[in-house]
């Protein structure tokens, strides 16, 4: 039985590899995309979306989401990383293609957990502000859904915006601080995960190998992003963050999971900060009465990569 998932993105070079991922997956059905500010701001995410949708030939929904952090001012984007264009550049045409779907990304998660109760699952690779909203629109979302499954955080590793904070949580806190205290099965994939899979230059040219349109584009769009992750590196590599969630679904084997209680930090030294505390480790009622998620710690690399060729092949 396939998994049916809305993924929740701010596209974003990853983003798209990520996107293709799921739509060439047989045992993934994507019922549509939200979207939201990130990688870019949430009129060019939405956008990025829909032309990631007519290139792969994907008639689904598209939904624009939140453009502001819960807390605090505009965010200051990540063109530095995934180009103006949020696709490294490489001025790929925008797609000429049906309207946005009318509704908030938020309501379009609450409206299909309805439709499809304890069918869903939402994955989240950008910041959790449509998340955080749809729980205010649906109180009973926990229980509607059949779990969230996040690429966000840093559990036990260094961050990758401050010491202690991963972008995607960083960008938003007070909506993750919202998200991780909810009550349903959470599973996060974060840098403890995410580092510790760098992709080469030839991983990039078999992608276009396998699939020269949509693994092209990816090919195409990363040599930017490879640019940014080579930095004061003597190899040349890049990371695709966004893709780990959905190869958890599909393969679960790939992945040493741990669970713990959580919490997300929102002062600011450590805003974005997501603490991890495992089974034994605490008798505080300030850790113990947190909500617990599961972590992604490990995972099988040499099976992720080929899992990703193979699917881009298919």
């Amino acid at each position: 039985m396939k998994h049916k998932i809305i993924l929740d993105t701010d596209p974003g070079i990853d983003d798209a590899m990520a996107i293709f991922f799921a739509f060439l997956s047989p045992q993934i059905e994507v019922l549509g995309l939200t979207t939201v500010f990130g990688n870019v701001p949430v009129e060019m995410s939405a956008r990025n979306a829909q032309t990631l949708c007519a290139l792969a030939e994907q008639d689904i929904p598209v939904c624009k989401g939140v453009g502001m952090p819960w807390v605090g001012k505009e965010s200051g984007y990540a063109h530095f990383v995934h180009g103006d264009d949020g696709f490294g550049n490489i001025n790929f045409p925008p797609a000429k293609i049906r309207e946005l779907d009318p509704r908030s990304s938020a309501q379009f998660i609450v409206d299909m957990a309805r439709q499809h109760p304890g069918e869903i699952t939402v994955v989240a690779i950008g910041p959790l502000g449509n998340l955080a909203l749809a729980l205010r629109l649906e109180p009973a979302l926990p229980k509607l859904l059949k779990g969230v499954s996040i690429m966000g955080g840093a559990a036990f590793v260094r961050g990758n915006v401050t010491p202690v904070a991963e972008a995607n949580i960083w960008n938003d806190a007070y909506a993750a601080e919202i998200v991780f205290a909810a009550e349903w099965q959470l599973t996060m994939f974060g840098l403890d995960v995410t580092n510790a899979v760098p992709f080469t230059p030839q991983f990039l040219e078999e992608l276009k190998l396998g699939n020269n349109k949509l693994g092209g584009f990816v090919r195409d769009a990363a040599q930017f992003y490879v640019q940014f992750y080579s930095q004061n590196r003597e190899d040349k590599v890049c990371f695709f963050h966004d893709a780990m969630p959905i190869a958890h679904l599909i393969d679960p084997t790939l992945f040493e999971i741990q669970g713990g209680h959580a919490r997300v930090s929102t002062d600011p030294l450590n805003i974005g900060q997501t603490s991890v505390a495992l089974p034994g480790t605490t008798t505080s009622p300030d850790w113990l009465n947190a909500q617990q998620i599961n972590v992604a710690t490990q995972v099988d690399k040499v099976r992720l990569t080929q899992l990703y060729l193979d699917t881009y092949q298919a």
